[in-house]
């Protein structure tokens, strides 16, 4: 896999990630309030991350871990601002 291949991956679960906060705000919030995010986006990550999948070779898919980054990078930092017990 080339460095450019790495790229479009990384920006492809990035922008995926985004979708998923921009759409689910008040689901985001409400799970991180209640430390509860991941079982309250199960089906949003779930979809991103087949979405993720088929744009990606399966050899970049298995070795690295960019969508789950994407995940915690642009929705969990970014909201780092909510009263929650898991900060």
């Amino acid at each position: 896999m080339t460095d450019e291949e790495k790229a479009k991956a990384i920006r492809l679960a990035r922008t995926i990630a985004s979708d998923i906060s921009l759409y689910n705000e008040a689901k985001i919030i409400q799970g991180i309030e209640q430390d509860t995010f991941f079982e309250a986006l199960q089906g949003e990550i779930e979809e991103g991350r087949e979405l993720y999948k088929s744009r990606v070779t399966p050899e970049l898919y298995t070795t690295t871990n960019y969508f789950d980054r994407a995940i915690v990078d642009v929705i969990l930092a970014r909201k780092g601002r909510i009263k929650s017990k898991i900060w």
